[in-house]
């Protein structure tokens, strides 16, 4: 059978050709996966953690109304709002200084004063490091909340799960890697783009899980019709196995497909693991007290946290848990322009008992060890009034924390200006919390990279810094 140079070529020149590609490929941890999904892990020292939590509060969770305290909101409350420089706005002038609707109590050993709107959390402050210098580069709610997602202002870059899981892989064969519970009202600006697996491959992206809805995951059971049969299913199965193939072999280097393959075949295992890893009846019902699970205002994100747990505990990787819905009003998320305290009370009230219940069920499992929890959210809001009660957009400090998983509890790293407005002691940005979380699960930030358009891409990019500090 006659053929054309370039089959000529790759039948004989190819063969050593291709094994010394694989071999540098491998070398550097861009090795495509078997056709099981398995290789071996990016790890370039000993970890302290093997998964993560991640809590997103959507909409911009207020620092000076949770975990920020400044006694000069409480005795300049009413005056001018004057930092002593033009202060730009989102959508409002600055008005008066305002002060916290809610008191502020000294937790823990550490001594953490904490809002009286979170005072579960508040218990658990000698477990946490909270970082009081977060800076945004954006104060629009879509480039601020992709950036703390995936480390950019700009769509199409890998969320911090999707890079988590591309490093280290599956812990599990019946589960996904990388799951994401959002908050059931809608999404987050920019949607399930926080969750994409950018330019790496497909099959990195996370899974949307649904653990208060009737259907969890989308399409896992077939509909319930007759003309549905084991035999036809089959044989239907046969033909969709070649017509993949035939689509494979026509599309080299293209990870859709493989990614959609692997997806049903998880799918299949999801029938059966999954029911079980979302049914919380199992647990005892002073668990599901300790989540809130028992209570309307907590139910929701209680069995999120308890179901992400028995996740953990199953091998899934990254957990990603979202609180608030951008679609519009009644605020159905933390952006509190009009009335903070209406907003933050519900919203707070709603994922205290049940954060805090997993950090305590956690911790005495002896899963808190090297499980890392991290709190964040796009940016912050102003220590001035917007309107009568609400507060603007603040990208110029802001507050997030970590517990769990090498880090070190009862700590404070960085601050803000007297009022809560600007971070003025070792400003701190998402390149340099991904950077701590990557370390923590033994991963140099600045060598895990992925080719991409002739660039060496990464979750940092070309910024952050481990936050030594933080690490116990």
């Amino acid at each position: 059978m006659a053929i054309d140079r370039r089959e000529f070529l790759w039948r004989y020149g190819g063969g050593l050709g291709g094994i010394a590609l694989a071999s540098l490929l491998d070398r550097d941890g861009l090795l495509a996966e078997t056709s099981t999904g398995r290789r071996e892990p990016i790890v370039h020292h000993p970890p302290r953690a093997k998964r993560v939590v991640q809590f997103y509060m959507s909409g911009a969770a207020s620092q000076c109304d949770l975990f920020d305290y400044k006694p000069a909101l409480l005795k300049k409350n009413g005056e001018p709002f004057d930092p002593g420089e033009k202060v730009e706005l989102f959508q409002s002038s600055p008005g008066k200084v305002m002060q916290s609707p809610w008191k502020w109590r000294a937790h823990g050993e550490c001594g953490k004063m904490i809002s009286d709107i979170v005072p579960h959390i508040g218990s658990c402050a000698d477990d946490i490091a909270f970082v009081h210098s977060m800076v945004a580069k954006s104060n629009i709610h879509g480039p601020a909340t992709l950036m703390q997602a995936t480390g950019f202002v700009l769509p199409g870059f890998p969320s911090a799960g999707s890079w988590v899981q591309y490093a280290l892989g599956s812990l599990n064969d019946n589960l996904p890697a990388f799951v994401v519970l959002p908050d059931s009202r809608g999404f987050a600006p920019s949607g399930p783009q926080n969750w994409s697996a950018g330019f790496l491959p497909a099959s990195y992206q996370g899974t949307m899980i649904r653990p208060s809805a009737k259907n969890p995951i989308s399409d896992l059971f077939p509909p319930e019709a007759g003309y549905v049969t084991a035999a036809g299913d089959a044989a239907g199965q046969d033909v969709l196995a070649k017509l993949n193939q035939r689509h494979a072999d026509q599309r080299p280097g293209d990870s859709r497909l493989s990614a959609r393959i692997r997806s049903y075949e998880l799918a299949a295992k999801l029938q059966v693991s999954a029911p079980q890893v979302l049914d919380i009846t199992e647990e005892t019902a002073a668990t599901q007290k300790l989540y809130g699970v028992d209570q309307t205002e907590t139910a929701e994100v209680g069995r999120n946290c308890l179901v992400a747990r028995r996740m953990l505990e199953r091998g899934v990787r990254f957990v990603q848990i979202w609180s608030g819905a951008d679609n519009g009003h009644p605020r159905r998320n933390w952006d509190s322009h009009e009335d903070v305290e209406r907003d933050h009370g519900i919203l707070g009230t709603s994922i205290d008992k049940p954060i805090a219940g997993l950090i305590k069920d956690l911790k005495q499992r002896g899963m808190l060890d090297d499980t890392i929890i991290l709190w964040t959210t796009e940016f912050g809001r102003m220590p001035c009034s917007q309107g009568n009660v609400g507060r603007d957009h603040n990208p110029f400090g802001f507050t997030n924390w970590l517990a769990g998983g090498g880090i070190k509890g009862g700590v404070t790293y960085g601050a803000t200006d007297e009022w809560s407005y600007k971070a003025v002691e070792n400003p701190a940005y998402c390149y340099d919390i991904h950077a701590t979380l990557l370390h923590l699960l033994g991963i140099d930030h600045e060598r895990l990279t992925f080719r991409h358009n002739g660039i060496d891409r990464r979750l940092t990019d070309v910024h952050g810094k481990v936050i030594n500090q933080i690490i116990s």
